[in-house]
């Protein structure tokens, strides 16, 4: 796999596609704060419904002062039916007592600063990092994991080991596109079970690692 014009097949799908929603809220300018919000509420729920959540949250809080201002109750239910949406409800107040007591109600733009915060891991950090403060940062998600394996960039077991391995194989020109190609390629063409081989444009130059039959 010809790893520079596999980017530049997936720039022009990307164009003729819905980017995903934290990517599309980065591009309106978000904040790194609201970047974090829409994150958290992302896990493990649909764009559509994401996006409705967010806007919903985002209209009564766009600060951790105000968030926390919310009751957890107020919370779950504007972000109703987001995946476990009681839990985020707690998981968002306690980050935004712990920005405004240890970070002067600021989001820290640093790795260490982002994981200390509850609930959040490598994935949410990585993303905040990149879309909240533009900085060279991969965030390795369930699609960006599993088409790296396909496509024979890396050869991992878990998300963890598959951004070692990225830092070690990908340019740092494309770090911080990357996660947005590949969700949005996956979530369209490269599906985990039975991908769209038949309507990939790079589809001649993939290994196809894993892929027991395609459509």
């Amino acid at each position: 796999m010809n790893l520079a014009s596999f980017i530049t097949a997936l720039e022009k799908h990307y164009q003729n596609s819905r980017a995903p929603v934290v990517t599309l809220i980065a591009e309106r300018g978000a904040t790194p704060f609201e970047i974090l919000v829409s994150t958290l509420l992302s896990l493990r729920t649909r764009d559509a419904v994401t996006t409705a959540a967010t806007n919903r949250l985002l209209e009564k809080a766009t600060t951790p002062e105000q968030l926390l201002s919310l009751t957890e109750k107020q919370i779950q239910r504007l972000i109703y039916p987001v995946g476990f949406y009681p839990t985020k409800a707690k998981r968002l107040k306690q980050i935004c007592a712990l920005l405004v007591s240890q970070f002067k109600g600021h989001v820290p733009d640093t790795m260490e600063g982002l994981l200390a915060l509850p609930g959040v891991g490598r994935k949410t950090a990585n993303l905040v990092l990149s879309e909240g403060f533009g900085q060279d940062a991969i965030c390795v998600d369930t699609h960006v994991h599993r088409i790296s394996n396909r496509i024979g960039l890396v050869e991992t077991k878990t998300p963890e080991q598959t951004e070692d391995a990225l830092r070690k194989t990908l340019p740092r020109k494309y770090w911080k596109r990357y996660n947005s190609l590949l969700v949005c390629f996956g979530q369209t063409l490269c599906a985990p079970i039975s991908p769209f081989c038949g309507q990939c444009p790079v589809a001649r130059q993939c290994p196809k690692k894993g892929v027991v039959r395609s459509r």
